[in-house]
């Protein structure tokens, strides 16, 4: 069954549209600014959003049920698409991440950095709108989902400021855990790690936000695959 999500803000459109999305009521407060942006930011979609309706404050409210209007004036929906894990990257597990926006910012890194996938565990939606809208559009580039298990085909990679320093290349069917930033790792996913790692940080520094230490232990991957 197919799920419609709303994308909330010019640049969550764009990526959706570039990474295959189907589009539809696309909207904007200011059609002439909305435009002028996609000139500068995505001149390849620019008949595009110049194809969007122009509505009011009050019309763009209603069309979406939300009591807020993105500072770029733009929004649309489009179906939630059903893309295939690849275990040819690794994955980024988060588990039971509680910010919304860190959810989103870290599935935006693991688009960047060319991850198979983001699952996470908890309570949390991760295609909830506030997610959504912090990734960017992003969860359209790669694979988004809750994980339905802990067991894992590749080596279990878990992260935490109490770990072995983290050297060497990680394998690309990694799957790499981050704990929440309050809570950290659960007892189930320390217990399913092959090892626990830490990143580089400076003493008396307690830890990294989550979308960074994605972005780091991502990098550090990538870096080392290239090498």
């Amino acid at each position: 069954m197919l799920v419609t999500v709303l994308l909330e803000g010019f640049h969550a459109v764009k990526h959706a549209l570039r990474f295959g999305a189907d589009v539809q009521s696309l909207i904007t407060t200011d059609l002439a600014a909305t435009i002028s942006l996609a000139e500068t930011h995505a001149p390849d979609l620019r008949e595009r959003f110049a194809a969007a309706t122009e509505v009011d404050e009050e019309q763009f409210k209603r069309r979406f049920l939300i009591g807020r209007i993105h500072p770029t004036g733009v929004a649309g929906l489009a179906d939630r698409p059903n893309l295939p894990f690849d275990r040819g990257t690794p994955l980024v597990l988060l588990d039971n991440p509680r910010n919304l926006g860190n959810f989103g910012a870290a599935i935006r890194v693991a688009a960047g950095l060319d991850a198979g996938g983001v699952i996470s565990t908890g309570d949390v939606d991760p295609w909830h709108p506030n997610v959504l809208r912090g990734s960017a559009g992003l969860h359209f580039a790669l694979p988004v989902a809750r994980a339905t298990s802990l067991d894992f085909a590749g080596e279990l990679i878990a992260f935490d400021a109490g770990g072995e320093l983290l050297k060497g290349p990680i394998p690309d069917d990694a799957v790499l855990a981050f704990g929440s930033e309050r809570h950290g790792l659960s007892a189930e996913v320390r217990a399913k790690a092959s090892r626990i790692v830490s990143l580089p940080m400076r003493e008396t520094i307690s830890s990294y936000n989550l979308t960074t230490s994605v972005a780091m232990g991502l990098y550090h991957w990538a870096i080392h695959r290239a090498s």
